[in-house]
Parts: structure tokens; C-alpha cells; sequence
């Protein structure tokens, strides 16, 4: 798969500013620097900004198999609030078959410190990206 591509076509990613690192073989890392338009009204990173990084970071490990891939179930914690800094989302792949696969996508801060955790499971179409 084409990463810069990938990520285009992506036009959400696009508006948060999510950059997609890489992707190969059903991994990914992206990242995403929290600006001001990111924050709730506590000054944190707002969960959904978060969550939309993990997304289409598991989005990004489950199609660079080559299959269209489409989230079927996703369970994020969160375990630490994010600021105005640069966070950082790698998914890996737990399990894969020819019609499942599932992924635990971790998000941390630039100092390492573990923001939140997401379990997601994608169903695999026979359709090629």
C-alpha cells in the first residue's frame, strides 16, 4: 500500500492533521499534534480527536494487506489526558484470517506515557485496496 495515498484519501484524517508514519504487514504508526481547535472545554484533548487517531491508525495496519478492510467493533480507554503536544498511535495486528482481524492500537505522548488503548476488530472483504 501507498502510505501517502492512503492517507489522502483519508479526508478526515486530512482535516485533523493525522501524518501516517508507516504501514506494512498489518502495522501502522501515525501521530498527531494537539492544536488549540483539538481541545474540549477543560483544556484536554477531546476524546473523539483521540479516538479518530487510533481509528485510523488500526485503519491503516488492517488495509496494508491489500484487502479493503472496514471496522466492525472498536473499545477505546482512556488512561491519561492529552495536552497541546504531539501524541503518537502504533497498531498492531493480534489475529488474522480470511475474514477477521483484530488490533490493539496504543497512543502515547512524545515522553512515551500511555494516553489510551484501543481493541479493534475489522472484517476483511475480498474486494483489494
Amino acid at each position: 500500500m501507498n502510505i501517502n495515498e492512503f492517507q489522502q484519501r483519508d479526508k478526515f484524517a486530512v482535516l485533523l492533521g493525522i501524518e501516517l508514519l508507516e504501514a506494512a504487514n498489518g502495522c501502522a504508526k501515525a501521530k498527531l499534534l494537539i492544536k488549540p481547535e483539538h481541545l474540549n472545554g477543560v483544556d484536554n484533548a477531546f476524546g473523539g480527536v483521540i479516538f479518530s487517531l487510533a481509528d485510523f491508525t488500526l485503519a491503516a495496519a488492517a488495509n496494508s494487506h491489500g484487502n479493503v478492510a472496514v471496522s466492525i467493533n472498536s473499545s477505546i480507554f482512556f488512561l491519561l489526558a492529552a495536552q497541546q503536544e504531539t501524541i503518537f498511535a502504533e497498531a498492531t495486528e493480534t489475529s488474522l484470517n480470511h475474514k477477521l482481524a483484530t488490533y490493539t492500537v496504543n497512543i502515547t505522548n512524545q515522553h512515551g506515557a500511555l494516553i489510551a488503548t484501543l481493541q479493534g476488530m475489522v472484517y476483511r472483504k475480498k474486494e483489494m485496496y
